[in-house]
C-alpha cells in the first residue's frame, strides 16, 4: 500500500473555518496509519505549535505550513524545507499583516515570489479553473522548478472524473505533478454538523438560509491510504507524490530557538560582561554596607547559569526597558517567578529582597528546562504606550512584536452564536445563555433547559 500524508489540513486556528483541534487531527491521522500530516492555516502559522506538540507526543511526522491566499484569491500551501525558508515565510506573513487592517493579511503573488526560496508549494485548485489560474500556476512553477505541485481533491458531485482530467492537463502544461488531498476541515465526518454552524456564524446567516455556502457533503475529513487510492483510482501517482513532499521538507519546529539581539547594548563589553557589571553596581547601590557570603554565592551561581544558557541579552533587554520607565517616572513592577532571582533584584527589575526570603532560583531559570525565563513587568496603563514606542525606537520595528492571545468561545457566547445560526428567537437564546455562569465551558444539560421553561426534545 502506498504511503499517504495529508498535506492540506485546516485547523480551528483558521477561525470559523476549521472544525477540529490539532490534537484531534493528529490522533486520528495516527490511527488511520498516515505517514505524516501538514497543518496549513489561512495566512497564519497560529495552528502549527499545538499540532507539532500533539504529533510529537504520538510519534507522527508533522510538517508546519501556511495557506497563502492572495488578494485575487489564488491559494497556495507553502511548506518550508529549512529553517531559513521558515524565516522567509514568517517575514512574508509579517509583510501581509502590516499592510492590512487588523485581522486581515494582504498578499500578492509577487510577495510569494520574493519569499519563495526553499519552499514546497501545493497550489490549491479553484472550483472552476480559469486562464488566470493556469497562468499563475505556470509562473510559480517556472520560478521554483521541481518545488510546485497542483493539489486535487474530490468534490463528489458526479463531475470529478472530468475535473481530474482537466487539472491533469493544466498540470502538464505547467510541468508540475498532481498531489492528492482531501482539503481537510475536520478529523471525522461527524464534525461536519459543527462546521455547518461555524459557516453560518462566519457568513452571518441561519442554517435555513445558508444554501450553497455550506459544504455539499461530509467528505472533507481525514482518510487512510487505502481509501485515497480507491477514490483516486487512475491517479494513484498523485497519492504517492505526498511522500516526495514529506521527504523534502525536513524542517521541524524543534529547530527554533529565540536569538537575542546582542548588538544593541555596549560596543566594548560582551552582553555577559555588561550584565555582571550592572549587577554588581546594583549590589553596591542596594547594599552599601556590604553583602553576606550567602548572597554573594547566590549572585555568582545565578550569573554562571545565565552565562551557561546565554540568557544575558534577555536580562539586559528587560533591564533596559525598566531603566527607561524609571527615568521617565513611569510606574512599573516586575513580578512572578522573576522574584526568585537575586540578579533581577539587583538590576532593579523586581522589588523582592533576596536577603529577606529564601527562594529557589531554579524555579525561575533551570539548565534542565533550557528555555528562556519568564519575567513579567507591569507598567502603568496610561503610559504603557510610551514604553512600547521606546522599544520600537531602540530595537527597530523589524525586531519588535506584540504577542497575540487566543480567543476561545465559552458556553454563554457559544450558545448565543449557535442559537442565532439555528434561527432561534432572541428570547429563547437569551434564556439558554442565562443558564451558564462565568467562564464555564460546559454544555447545557436537558434538565437546565427545562428549568428555563423550554422543551429540550422540541426540534
Amino acid at each position: 500500500m502506498s504511503a499517504f500524508a495529508e498535506l492540506a489540513i485546516t485547523s480551528n486556528f483558521s477561525f470559523l473555518r476549521g472544525a477540529s483541534h490539532a490534537d484531534e487531527l493528529a490522533i486520528t491521522a495516527k490511527e488511520l496509519g498516515l505517514s505524516a500530516i501538514g497543518v496549513a492555516d489561512r495566512n497564519s502559522f497560529a495552528g502549527i505549535v499545538r499540532a507539532h506538540k500533539a504529533a510529537k507526543e504520538i510519534g507522527l511526522r508533522f510538517l508546519p505550513g501556511v495557506r497563502l491566499i492572495t488578494e485575487d484569491g489564488f491559494e497556495v500551501i507553502a511548506y518550508p524545507q529549512s529553517r531559513d525558508a521558515y524565516a522567509r515565510l514568517c517575514q512574508l506573513l509579517t509583510l501581509g499583516n502590516r499592510r492590512a487592517p487588523k485581522g486581515q493579511c494582504y498578499l500578492t503573488l509577487a510577495d510569494i515570489y520574493s519569499h519563495g526560496e526553499g519552499q514546497c508549494f501545493i497550489v490549491m485548485p479553484p472550483l472552476i479553473p480559469e486562464q488566470a489560474f493556469s497562468s499563475s500556476l505556470g509562473e510559480l512553477a517556472a520560478r521554483f522548478p521541481d518545488n510546485v505541485w497542483l493539489g486535487v481533491n474530490r468534490l463528489y458531485n458526479g463531475d470529478d472524473a472530468r475535473r481530474f482530467q482537466q487539472f491533469l492537463d493544466i498540470a502538464d502544461g505547467a510541468r508540475v505533478p498532481l498531489v492528492a488531498t482531501n482539503d481537510v476541515l475536520y478529523h471525522v465526518p461527524e464534525r461536519r454538523r459543527l462546521h455547518d454552524i461555524m459557516t453560518c456564524i462566519r457568513e452571518h446567516c441561519t442554517i435555513r438560509d445558508a444554501g450553497f455556502r455550506l459544504e455539499a457533503n461530509a467528505e472533507r475529513h481525514l482518510k487512510d491510504a487505502r481509501e485515497m487510492l480507491r477514490i483516486f483510482s487512475g491517479f494513484e501517482t498523485a497519492v504517492a507524490e505526498t511522500k516526495m513532499i514529506v521527504e523534502r521538507c525536513s524542517f521541524s519546529l524543534d529547530e527554533l530557538a529565540y536569538e537575542y539581539p546582542d548588538d544593541v547594548f555596549d560596543d566594548e563589553l560582551s552582553p555577559q560582561a555588561l550584565l555582571e557589571k550592572l549587577t554588581w553596581e546594583g549590589v553596591a547601590a542596594k547594599f552599601p554596607e556590604g553583602i553576606s557570603e550567602k548572597l554573594r554565592q547566590t549572585l555568582t551561581h545565578e550569573l554562571a547559569l545565565i552565562e551557561q544558557l546565554k540568557f544575558a541579552p534577555y536580562f539586559l533587554t528587560v533591564y533596559d526597558i525598566v531603566r527607561f520607565a524609571n527615568e521617565q517616572e513611569i510606574l512599573c513592577q516586575g513580578r512572578g517567578s522573576a522574584a526568585n532571582s537575586a540578579v533581577c533584584y539587583c538590576l532593579g527589575i523586581t522589588a523582592v529582597d533576596p536577603t529577606e526570603i529564601d527562594l529557589l532560583f531554579e524555579r525561575f531559570v533551570s539548565a534542565n528546562r533550557n528555555e528562556p525565563p519568564d519575567i513579567d513587568v507591569d507598567f502603568e496603563h496610561e503610559r504603557r504606550e510610551e514604553v512600547i514606542q521606546y522599544i520600537y525606537e531602540k530595537y527597530g520595528r523589524h525586531r519588535a512584536g506584540l504577542a497575540a492571545t487566543v480567543i476561545t468561545y465559552r458556553a454563554r457566547s457559544a450558545i448565543r452564536e449557535v442559537g442565532k445560526a439555528m434561527g432561534l428567537s432572541e428570547d429563547i437564546v437569551g434564556a439558554m445563555a442565562r443558564m451558564t455562569w462565568g467562564w464555564s465551558s460546559k454544555g447545557v444539560a436537558p434538565e437546565q433547559v427545562r428549568q428555563a421553561g423550554l422543551d429540550p426534545d422540541n426540534p
